[in-house]
């Protein structure tokens, strides 16, 4: 009988837990208040769970925040996407990753 590896993903969907909505929600909530972001979408797939942030539903998402559990050894399971697919912040926490929503904390990185 082979073990699963502990970042594979139970019942083959990567999902985020009960504190890492709660945190996105909130972050999503100071912006809408903001004038700035006005609908997300929440997608559980085989290899990450997805949070896309728009500013008009009709749109590609400005922001994809992405959980990647396969990743949290390496270079972190966190990741924010700006809307080109560039990488704007890569980490082990969520908390930390979101800290490039704070004003004036934009940059891209490789």
């Amino acid at each position: 009988m082979a073990l699963e590896s502990s970042s594979a993903p139970v019942g083959g969907v990567v999902f985020f837990e009960r504190r890492e909505l709660d945190q996105l929600m909130r972050l999503y909530g100071r912006m809408v208040a903001a004038g700035e972001w006005r609908d997300y979408g929440i997608a559980g797939l085989a290899e990450s769970a997805v949070f896309s942030i728009f500013r008009h539903a009709a749109e590609a998402p400005l922001y994809r925040v992405e959980k990647r559990p396969a990743l949290a050894r390496k270079q972190g399971a966190w990741a924010v996407y700006g809307q080109g697919g560039q990488i704007l912040k890569r980490g082990h926490e969520l908390t930390q990753v979101l800290r490039v929503f704070e004003k004036g904390k934009f940059s891209v990185i490789d």
